[in-house]
């Protein structure tokens, strides 16, 4: 009886809090521009009404509520949060191996809150963590606190730690063998590997399963060559294995090369990351099929300019160079995109280079956006809810100086954010 009666008084006074909680101020964002992401066109000028954590209404005047809050917001674009679909949140500049062997587990969590506030205050609203690097599923705990509201950061999707064979790419190769230094990744050396693995790491929280499938690259006398880590048959039970599992999100790669990127792509997976080099066959079916390629960019210009000596300096700058060109082919052949920066090894909050790198190597602009916003909307299973300003999307809206459409570098100078209806930074 006396646990009836706390029960009761606990509910009353919840139903009496609820009941005193006012409602939130509708918003009306204006500014001088607003981009229309679909149509690559800008709207001029443009407002956006936000209830709650949606979007209401978009045009170029529309009709304010009378108790609204209008922010106004000059002479810039308002457009939908950036999208970044190959971060790592649980890394920062410096030697990637050491990180996992010097810092704990606890000190990568505290520095991934940092990264994933800075990364939201550069107005990229959501990402795809790819892999923690040795921290385990840490990067679900990341994820559930900004989603209760009590760290800032993008929405997340995520794989917990990225899978790899053993002296695959990831692992601790050039170290003491009696120090047993542990891999950055999970090891899976067959198909039933793999499928245990994520079966464990979907029970700690994943959204979808990274798996390195390249690794070491060489690149002599312009031509690259990466040897393959696991065959079509292994990947397509990844592939099965992630369709069986609840989400939408499936499997990513890391993939420079062939023959492993045809093995993928015949496998059925979501993306292929880095994509070096594609052969016109695999160009063809990803074309058909629309499975992505996350170029990335920043990450190997940032290696070349921060290079330990010139040689290190020169590889990474001739393979950036074979990437790009590659790039103009896989554009030409109707490759499908999604902007990734592996932000992460560089400094996070700084990865709109990747967009200004991707318009500097052949795509334009609009094509940029539409690749960052639509496509990325799709590829972390969030279509129809982000990457546009549509009534009923969820309110990720940021604004910058400048145009983008006339000049990309417009998406480093960020002056406001909102994510989910809630302002993160004004002007």
């Amino acid at each position: 009886m006396k646990n009836l009666l706390v029960g009761l008084a606990i509910a009353i006074a919840s139903i009496v809090v609820s009941a005193q909680s006012p409602t939130p101020r509708p918003i009306v964002l204006h500014a001088a521009r607003m981009l229309d992401v679909v149509a690559g066109t800008m709207v001029s000028p443009g407002e956006v009404l936000i209830e709650g954590e949606r979007i209401i209404a978009v045009g170029s005047r529309i009709d304010r509520p009378a108790n609204a809050e209008v922010v106004d917001l000059g002479d810039r674009t308002l457009m939908p949060g950036l999208i970044d679909a190959h971060v790592h949140l649980f890394l920062h500049p410096g030697a990637e191996d050491l990180q996992t062997i010097q810092e704990s587990v606890a000190q990568r969590v505290i520095l991934a809150e940092i990264a994933a506030k800075a990364d939201l205050m550069a107005g990229f609203t959501a990402e795809r963590d790819m892999g923690t690097e040795g921290a385990g599923s840490a990067d679900s705990a990341i994820r559930n606190a900004i989603d209760a509201g009590l760290i800032a950061g993008p929405r997340l999707r995520l794989s917990g730690n990225a899978i790899d064979i053993m002296g695959g790419h990831e692992d601790a190769i050039d170290y003491n063998p009696a120090a047993h230094v542990t891999s950055n990744a999970h090891y899976a050396n067959s198909a039933e590997d793999l499928i245990r693995v994520m079966r464990e790491q979907h029970k700690e929280g994943s959204d979808f399963a990274k798996i390195y499938e390249t690794g070491p690259d060489s690149l002599r006398d312009g031509t690259f060559s990466t040897p393959y880590q696991y065959t079509e048959a292994e990947l397509h039970a990844a592939v099965l294995e992630a369709a069986r599992l609840p989400g939408p999100m499936g499997v990513a790669v890391h993939c420079t090369g062939e023959p492993a990127a045809g093995f993928a792509v015949a496998a059925g997976v979501a993306s292929i990351d880095h994509a070096y080099f594609l052969s016109d066959r695999t160009m063809a079916e990803m074309k058909a099929k629309q499975i992505y390629a996350v170029p990335t960019f920043a990450i190997m210009e940032y290696f070349g300019d921060h290079a330990a000596n010139p040689r290190a300096a020169e590889k990474d700058k001739s393979l950036q160079a074979f990437h790009a060109a590659q790039f103009k082919r896989q554009l030409a052949a109707g490759v499908p995109f999604v902007v990734g920066s592996d932000v992460g090894p560089f400094p996070h909050g700084t990865q709109a280079r990747e967009l200004e790198l991707m318009v500097q190597y052949g795509m334009s602009p609009a094509d940029a956006l539409r690749a960052g916003l639509i496509n990325g909307a799709r590829l972390l299973g969030w279509a129809g809810q982000i990457g546009q300003l549509k009534p009923g999307f969820y309110a990720d809206v940021i604004a910058v100086e400048g145009n983008p459409l006339e000049g990309i570098s417009a998406l480093a100078k960020v002056a406001f954010v909102m994510k989910n209806g809630t302002v993160y930074r004004r002007p």
